[in-house]
């Protein structure tokens, strides 16, 4: 089945599975004068912080690359809300990230310690405050908290989230598929295993705008409830391979020079898995690779325009709260590293921006240690919601707002197992401050550092390890003691990754408990 404009309007206008509005609860605001913001979540997937041009990455420099990136609308966006340029994924991996954005949660508490895992859905989610408050809700892209197929990503089983508890809430609008990357002639399902496909020669993140427009165009027409929408973008995740790249964009790269970063190694990290080591060959693409990169994010900074001009032509802009945010960023040979999956910076720092006019002062810039786990408690807290009992992150709406108040005093990252297989060897437990990052893996590994401090201000590409520098034990201390303590207030017992696999899921990658139950 091919999509079109039409089919789109008769499925999400006309359908009682578009707007879904049967099943909303009452509004925690009803009676109430204030009319409530609407809230917009827009991600990227794999868009380090370090590839942003407006980031200025370390002390207004851009890092390598940064500075050829063509991103007008997400560098005006910056300047229109809070950039919390300090935001780190507690776990740098696509479901992890995904699971505690919904969940408010570390990966050992909800339990989604490696890739291709089904979550379990009994847990207190972003989508049940939004939809018992009354939110009309919207979710169209990438999932991926549900396939626990490894590697089977085409089959329907895996990719088609059915109707129910599965969906975390998210009771309305549904255009999302669990994982794949390849951009031209895929799919993504609505109410059945069906697989609607996008028409010959549309670029996904394209086609998934359009849609994300063509639903608030409808949701205007049948609705006067606030909506809460979620844009997920699969790009710029690799493949980047020509073919996966709208060929106007590639050319915008073509002769740019993006040579390796000043930490790259040729040779692999002991610590990395089969997902985060190079061939020769694919070093030999780095420098490909790179480019098609940007010409990725160059495609999604222009559909994240068409979005906020749709907002700003259609009078919904001064209400609703507008966050862009990634799920991990992207090594390319550094640290002899690809992919992500560790604490180092081009891996862990994500970007998030919030706008939402009158509210949020533009143009601020804060330094909180924020991370993954404070994103549902944060957002809840800009909608005047309340917060779930279990969430294990801060709510920060108060710097939002800028009221000032507390802050967390680090932020607290885990690495449970390989990306998405039960290898063990890869795990790893750190903390990052506004001044260091100190790291520990599980095991030692033969001509590499098991302990990593790190002074990410005077040494941004963290070349130079300062476990043994007599000049930094202090901090060396402070921090050793700040993990166990993150760890034990979150009963994580830093395990193997197959700990994980014979405990906490049923032989069938389907997690069913996690650290806290």
């Amino acid at each position: 089945m091919s999509m079109n404009r039409r089919t789109f309007m008769k499925q999400s206008c006309l359908g009682a599975a578009g707007l879904a509005l049967s099943q909303m609860a009452p509004s925690l605001y009803a009676g109430s004068t204030e009319k409530k913001p609407n809230l917009l979540v827009v991600l990227a997937d794999q868009l380090g912080l370090n590839h942003c041009k407006y980031a200025a990455y370390w002390k207004g420099a851009n890092y390598p690359g940064a500075e050829h990136a063509i991103t007008p609308h997400l560098d005006q966006f910056a300047r229109e809300g809070i950039n919390f340029r300090n935001t780190v994924s507690n776990t740098p991996v696509c479901s992890a990230f995904r699971s505690s954005l919904m969940t408010g949660k570390y990966t050992t508490s909800h339990g989604m310690v490696i890739n291709e895992l089904q979550l379990n859905p009994y847990q207190d989610c972003l989508g049940h405050s939004l939809t018992r408050a009354g939110y009309n809700t919207a979710y169209i892209g990438k999932w991926h908290m549900y396939a626990n197929k490894l590697g089977d990503h085409t089959n329907p089983d895996n990719s088609f989230v059915p109707r129910g508890v599965h969906r975390l809430g998210f009771n309305g609008y549904w255009a999302a598929f669990n994982f794949h990357h390849d951009y031209y002639n895929t799919y993504y399902h609505t109410e059945s295993r069906e697989k609607i496909f996008w028409g010959q020669g549309v670029y996904e993140p394209d086609g998934q705008t359009d849609l994300a427009i063509d639903w608030l165009k409808c949701r205007g027409q049948k609705s006067s409830q606030p909506f809460a929408m979620v844009v997920s973008w699969g790009t710029p995740h690799d493949p980047w391979n020509d073919g996966n790249v709208p060929a106007e964009y590639r050319e915008k790269f073509a002769g740019v020079s993006l040579p390796h970063p000043p930490n790259y190694k040729p040779t692999d990290d002991p610590y990395a898995d089969a997902w985060a080591r190079l061939s020769d060959s694919e070093r030999a693409d780095l420098e490909k690779w790179r480019r098609n990169y940007y010409a990725m994010t160059t495609n999604l900074d222009w559909n994240f325009g068409r979005l906020m001009k749709y907002l700003d032509d259609n009078g919904l802009a001064e209400n609703t709260i507008v966050v862009f945010t990634s799920d991990h960023g992207e090594m390319f040979g550094a640290q002899g590293r690809r992919a992500k999956n560790i604490f180092y910076e081009e891996a862990a720092r994500i970007p998030l921006l919030v706008r939402w006019p009158g509210r949020i002062q533009a143009g601020q810039v804060s330094d909180a240690c924020m991370s993954a786990v404070d994103f549902m408690p944060t957002f809840l807290g800009l909608l005047g919601l309340p917060i779930p009992s279990r969430v294990e992150g801060m709510n920060l709406s108060d710097l939002a707002l800028g009221q000032g108040g507390a802050e967390p005093d680090c932020a607290f990252m885990q690495g449970t197992g390989a990306t998405a297989n039960w290898n063990t060897g890869h795990e790893w437990r750190a903390v990052r401050n506004k001044r260091y990052t100190y790291g520990k893996f599980r095991i030692s590994k033969e001509g590499v550092a098991q302990e990593v401090l790190f002074d990410h201000e005077a040494d941004p590409f963290q070349t130079q390890n300062l476990v043994a520098d007599a000049a930094h034990q202090t901090a060396l201390q402070e921090l050793r003691v700040k993990l166990t303590e993150k760890m034990k207030s979150v009963s994580d017992t830093f395990e193997a990754s197959t700990f994980y696999r014979d405990k906490w899921t049923d032989g069938n990658r389907k997690i069913v408990r996690a650290a806290r139950g």
